[in-house]
């Protein structure tokens, strides 16, 4: 009877547990739609620790295709602010497939699928929101990737269950001993167990980092269920690919529980999952279930990067589509069918009040002007909306018209310390990668965005290093946007570039840049000017003025 009663209460005290575990959920998820609801077409409130994202890079790293966006662009254009602006993903698999869109911007103008998905999300709030609330059940895991996981697994584990089986064919025998020899018996019986304990913890602490992993997966494979009950035309090519892939790994989830189980080695007082946590230490029953689950999973790898792939697919698209709601007043849909480059009304997406620019030029250009007068911020809105325009397919731009282009950046470059490079030699590698890049001829051509032509040595060696760089980008057909102070190049370079320049209006007090580009080489030269306006002697402003004027005159330094 007393039996009875404990395994009523047990019983009662789990249903009470998992009845407030759906509550919880269902209180969390009428949040989240709120949430949701009240803040679509705002930009993203998520703010990030410092390793948040390093599981970013997981997909990207593990899918290089012909052409990506390299590490110095990337960081060049601050790009992970880029992403950070418009990510508003759920799990890691929708994050890590939206900064592997970033990175590699298409070459082929294939964006059907692309822009057919997006606009659904785009107009249909009830379908992205249930996947929405789907995603976040999936949530985002680690700060590793389930690729670094997977990687690790794959080089470096012993998934063999054969030592295991061994020791509970011991285990048993040892008691099979006891019916003939009980004093034999049962000390081998205890120094098998002894043994096998030991073992078992060198082993569990061994597989331990991998759970959260194999936790991922199991969420993963059981979210295709809630999307098959929420399945839309629009997007039933990717359920359908899911639900095949999810069939396929139903192996995996089979009896994980008793790897899985929240209660595994800390189950209190409960007695069912004491006494399985003691056969998991003595029989190592979680062990072996890992070591199957691995094999399973890397025998259906395929399977599984059709989940991963699918689903992060997906909630990019989703991401993408309340990027463009936050910015649906300054975007448009690009058009890769022209032969040559028009962009109006550029703006840059980390700017809060950003002065619109329009470029059309069947050439390079080349950019004059003094400092902070928004020279370096064009070209970074230019190259950005580039990249934001194979990629997602989206331009912060009244009207984009370009051809499709590998991009490359050559902009905020710093001294390598490590590899003993100065500046200079870390501009010139720089400069040389797209130079390659232009000679592959069979490939889209290049855009590449230069800032402050090998700023790192003498003027007389830079104006002739950059005139010869800049020449050959025109001669091989790469679309360069380049910025100079060195007004030179502006007559050296008039037949191979359009010229712009950009202007600040210098009082004695005051200093008013209106950030507009402006047709034709900069006339003005105010650097001397801003000295004065920030408070320097003035027998300095003067003289430098003065040496200034003369070599203009003279083209001598007195």
């Amino acid at each position: 009877m007393d039996g009875i009663v404990i395994f009523a209460v047990v019983a009662c005290g789990i249903l009470l547990i998992y009845l407030f575990g759906i509550r919880d959920r269902i209180v969390f998820e009428k949040r989240l739609t709120k949430y949701l609801k009240d803040n679509y077409g705002n930009a993203p409130k998520r703010e990030y620790k410092s390793d948040e994202l390093d599981h970013l890079r997981g997909y990207y790293d593990n899918h290089k295709e012909d052409f990506q966006i390299d590490d110095i662009t990337w960081n060049d254009l601050n790009m992970d602010g880029v992403f950070a602006r418009m990510n508003y993903c759920l799990s890691a698999s929708g994050e890590e497939y939206l900064y592997y869109m970033l990175r590699t911007p298409k070459t082929e103008d294939d964006f059907d699928d692309i822009e057919k998905k997006v606009s659904f999300f785009s107009e249909n709030e009830e379908a992205r929101i249930k996947y929405q609330l789907i995603f976040s059940r999936i949530g985002r895991g680690t700060r590793f990737s389930i690729y670094d996981y997977l990687n690790l697994l794959g080089d470096a584990l012993d998934s063999s269950n054969a030592k295991h089986y061994l020791m509970i064919a011991l285990i048993v025998l040892a008691v099979i001993v006891c019916f003939f020899n009980f004093a034999i018996g049962f000390l081998a019986v205890v120094a098998l167990c002894i043994i096998n304990i030991v073992l078992y913890f060198k082993d569990k602490n061994k597989i331990e980092p991998y759970l959260a992993t194999y936790r991922y997966v199991l969420k993963a494979i059981n979210s295709v269920n809630y999307f098959s009950k929420a399945e839309y035309p629009e997007v039933s090519d990717d359920i359908y690919a899911l639900r095949i892939a999810a069939s396929n790994l139903k192996g995996f989830s089979k009896g994980s529980y008793i790897l899985m189980s929240p209660s595994r080695m800390n189950s209190g007082s409960d007695p069912f999952n004491m006494l399985l946590d003691y056969l998991r230490i003595l029989l190592h029953l979680d062990i072996i279930k890992f070591n199957k689950m691995y094999k399973f999973i890397m025998e259906k790898k395929d399977d599984l990067e059709k989940i991963i792939t699918t689903l992060g697919r997906l909630e990019a698209f989703i991401s993408v589509a309340c990027f463009r709601e936050s910015v649906k007043e300054n975007y448009s849909i690009p058009d890769f069918s022209a032969a040559s480059y028009s962009a109006k009304d550029l703006i840059h997406p980390l700017i809060e009040e950003p002065v619109p620019n329009t470029v059309t030029t069947d050439k390079g250009i080349l950019i004059t002007g003094s400092n902070a007068s928004g020279k370096s911020t064009f070209l970074k809105t230019a190259a950005i909306n580039a990249v934001l325009s194979q990629s997602i397919h989206t331009s912060l731009a009244s009207e984009y018209k370009a051809p499709l282009y590998r991009i490359y950046s050559s902009m905020a470059l710093n001294d390598n310390i490590f590899e003993g490079d100065s500046y200079y030699i870390v501009e010139i590698k720089s400069m040389k990668r797209i130079i390659d890049a232009s000679k592959e001829t069979t490939k889209a051509p290049v855009l590449c965005f230069v800032d402050e032509v090998l700023r790192g040595t003498n003027t007389v060696e830079r104006i002739a290093a950059s005139t010869e760089i800049l020449k050959s980008f025109a001669n091989s057909g790469v679309l360069c946007f380049a910025a100079t102070h060195d007004i030179e190049l502006t007559t050296l370079l008039d037949e191979y570039y359009n010229l712009y320049h950009f202007e600040g209006n210098v009082t004695d007090n005051d200093v008013h840049f209106d950030y507009m580009i402006k047709d034709g080489a900069a006339i003005n030269r105010n650097a001397i000017k801003l000295l004065n306006v920030l408070g320097y002697d003035e027998g300095i402003v003067e003289r430098a003025q003065e040496l200034a004027d003369k070599f203009t005159k003279t083209g001598v330094w007195a």
